[in-house]
C-alpha cells in the first residue's frame, strides 16, 4: 500500500525574494513582464490529451491598462464540459492506482519548477492580468503556491501514516481511496496559488478533476497548466474548461459521477451550488463533498492600550494591499475614542505617501481593481457614503477608469456601527471606521461579533493581556483565522491553516491535512490470520 514509506523531502516554506533595485530577481521579472506584455497568447481548453480551440473567444487585458490585450481564451460549449467529465473518468483508474509517491513526485517537481525556471514568468503573469505588485505576486504566485505543493505532500504522508491498532492475530489497516467519481474545482481571480491548489490538492489524493478558472485569471492559469504538464501530470487528470459558469456548473452537477466540489469565490454562488447539489442528490452515486471558502467582512478591533503606529501600519497593509481584493482584507475597523485623533493623523500621513499605478513601477503600493464591474460597484458605495448623513469619506474617495480601474485607498468614517459598508463585502480598497467609547470595549466586542454574517479573519491590537484574553474568547466564532497584534491577512501554509465559518465557508482549512482528508474515502481492511471454524462461543457451554 505504501511503497517507500514516508521517505519524502521535508516541506519547507519558500523564502520570499526581495526584488531590491539591483537584484537579479527584479531584472528577471521585469524582463518576463515586458516579454509577456508584448505577446498575445492564445489559450485553449485542455481536455484529456487535446488542446481544444472553439473559435468562440474572449480577450484578456491588464486591469491597470484595460485597452491593452494580452491574449484570448476559448469558451466551452456543453459538449466540451461533458467531454471533460468523460476524460476525467477515463483517467481515474490509472491515476488512482498510481503509487502515492509517484503522484507526490509530480507535484514536488511542480513546486521546484515554480521556485526556479517558472518563477519570473508566473509572477509576471500575475502582475499583468491580476494587477498585483511584485511583492503581492511573489508571496502568492511563487511562495504560497510552492508551499501548497510541498506541504500537501507532507500532509498526505501523515494521513497515510495514520493507521488503526492491530493485534497479534488481526491486522487492521486503512486505505485512503480517492473519491468515486470526479472533483469539480472552481477557482477565483485573486490568488494564483489558490487557482492551482484547488485542483492539485484533490488530484494529489488520487482524484481526477474538471477545473474552471476565473475568467479574470486565465492568463496566469495558463502558466499553471504549463507547469503541471512539464511536471508530468498525466492527460485527463486535470481537465481545464473556460466559459459560462452557470452552464459549466449545471452540466457538472448533473453528472451521476460528480463526487465533490472544491470552491473559492462568492458566497451567493457557493450557496447556489450547494442548493443545486441538494436538488440533484438522488442523481449521484455517492454523497458529494462540498468544500468552499467564500467571502469575508474582516475586522480590526483596537484596544485603548494599543500602539498607534502598529495599528496604522497593519491596518493599511491589511486593508489596501492588492487593492483590498483579498477575502481576508480588513474592511471594518473599530478604534477607541482615546486613540482616534492620533490614529487619524498617522493614517492620513501614511496614506498620503502611497503611490498608485502600474505594477511594472515597483514604487507603486497599490494598482487597479480587477475589472469594470468591480470598479463600478465600489464607486457606487463610495459615492453613497459621500451623501449619507451618518458617513463621511475622510481619506481617498477618488477614482478613474479612463486607462485602468484605479480607486484610491478610501477610508469611510461612520457614526452608525451597522452602516452599509460595515456589513457588506465590497472586495476593494475601502475601509470603514467606527469610533467607540473606551468604556464600551466589552460591549463593542459583542458588536464586532454580531455585525457580520461572515467569519473569515479578524485582528485585535492590544498591549493588555487581559483584554487580549477577553477578545479572544468573545470573538471565537467571528473569525476562522484570528490575529493578535497583526494584520488579518497573510496566512502562511504550514503555519496558519486558512478558512472561516458562518457565511465564509466550510472552514476546511486549505493548506492543511484537514483539507486533504476531504478528498479521500477511507476503507478499513481487517485481516484475520487464524479464522474461527466454529460459530459457538464459550458461554454457550456444552
Amino acid at each position: 500500500m505504501l511503497k517507500g514509506f514516508f521517505n519524502v523531502p521535508k516541506a519547507v516554506n519558500e523564502p520570499v525574494k526581495s526584488y531590491t533595485p539591483n537584484s537579479p530577481e527584479k531584472a528577471a521579472v521585469l524582463a518576463a513582464y515586458k516579454k509577456m506584455w508584448n505577446e498575445t497568447i492564445d489559450v485553449p481548453m485542455y481536455i484529456g490529451k487535446e488542446e481544444i480551440r472553439t473559435g468562440n473567444t474572449r480577450t484578456m487585458s491588464a486591469p491597470h491598462d484595460h485597452q491593452h490585450i494580452v491574449g484570448t481564451y476559448h469558451l466551452a460549449e456543453k459538449t466540451h464540459v461533458e467531454k471533460a467529465i468523460s476524460s476525467a473518468l477515463e483517467a481515474r483508474t490509472a491515476w488512482a492506482n498510481l503509487a502515492w509517491e509517484q503522484r507526490a513526485a509530480i507535484f514536488l517537481k511542480a513546486a521546484e519548477l515554480i521556485a526556479g525556471p517558472y518563477r519570473a514568468r508566473i509572477n509576471a503573469a500575475t502582475m499583468i492580468a491580476q494587477s498585483k505588485t511584485i511583492f503581492q505576486a511573489e508571496i502568492d504566485a511563487a511562495c504560497e503556491l510552492i508551499d501548497f505543493l510541498r506541504y500537501n505532500v507532507e500532509f498526505m504522508t501523515q494521513i497515510y501514516h495514520d493507521q488503526p491498532k492491530s493485534v497479534s492475530d488481526v491486522w487492521n489497516r486503512v486505505e485512503y481511496r480517492p473519491l468515486e467519481g470526479f472533483v469539480y474545482a472552481i477557482t477565483p481571480f485573486n490568488f494564483t496559488a489558490i487557482a492551482a491548489n484547488l485542483p492539485a490538492s484533490a488530484a494529489l489524493m488520487g482524484n481526477t478533476v474538471v477545473w474552471k478558472p476565473s475568467d479574470s485569471q486565465v492568463f496566469s492559469a495558463k502558466v499553471i497548466i504549463d507547469v503541471f504538464k512539464e511536471a508530468g501530470v498525466p492527460d485527463g487528470v486535470i481537465n481545464v474548461v473556460f466559459g459560462d459558469p452557470v452552464m459549466i456548473t449545471d452540466t457538472v452537477l448533473a453528472s451521476p459521477d460528480f463526487a465533490g466540489v472544491h470552491y473559492t469565490g462568492s458566497t451567493f454562488v457557493f450557496k447556489e451550488i450547494w442548493k443545486k447539489i441538494g436538488e440533484n442528490i438522488h442523481t449521484y452515486k455517492t454523497y458529494p463533498r462540498i468544500v468552499g471558502e467564500t467571502g469575508g467582512k474582516d475586522f480590526v478591533m483596537v484596544h485603548p492600550s494599543a500602539n498607534v503606529k502598529q495599528v496604522v501600519a497593519n491596518t493599511i497593509r491589511g486593508a489596501f494591499e492588492f487593492q483590498g481584493q483579498k477575502c481576508s482584507a480588513a474592511s471594518r475597523a473599530y478604534f477607541p475614542k482615546s486613540l482616534w485623533n492620533d490614529i487619524k493623523e498617522e493614517m492620513g500621513k501614511e496614506l498620503a505617501s502611497i503611490k498608485m499605478g502600474s505594477p511594472e513601477d515597483f514604487s507603486n503600493f497599490v494598482t487597479a481593481v480587477i475589472h469594470e464591474g468591480s470598479f463600478d460597484k465600489l464607486v457606487k458605495y463610495i459615492d453613497q457614503a459621500k451623501k449619507d448623513a451618518d458617513a463621511e469619506v475622510i481619506f481617498g474617495g477618488n477614482y478613474d477608469k479612463s486607462k485602468g480601474y484605479f480607486i484610491e485607498p478610501t477610508v469611510i468614517l461612520t457614526t452608525n456601527p451597522k452602516y452599509t459598508t460595515m456589513e457588506t463585502e465590497l472586495f476593494g480598497p475601502v475601509l470603514t471606521v467606527y469610533v467607540y467609547e473606551d468604556a464600551k470595549w466589552s460591549e463593542t466586542l459583542k458588536l464586532v461579533d454580531q455585525t457580520s454574517e461572515y467569519a473569515l479573519t479578524g485582528a485585535i491590537f492590544s498591549q493588555d493581556r487581559y483584554a487580549i484574553e477577553e477578545a479572544t474568547i468573545a470573538l471565537q466564532n467571528s473569525a476562522g483565522n484570528f490575529y493578535i497584534n497583526d494584520k488579518p491577512t497573510g496566512a502562511v501554509v504550514g503555519m496558519q491553516p486558512f478558512g472561516g465559518a458562518r457565511a465564509s465557508g466550510t472552514n476546511d482549512k486549505a493548506g492543511s491535512m484537514q483539507n486533504l482528508l476531504r478528498w479521500v474515502s477511507p476503507r478499513t481492511i481487517k485481516e484475520t490470520f487464524v479464522t474461527p471454524a466454529d460459530y459457538r462461543y464459550p458461554f454457550l457451554g456444552e
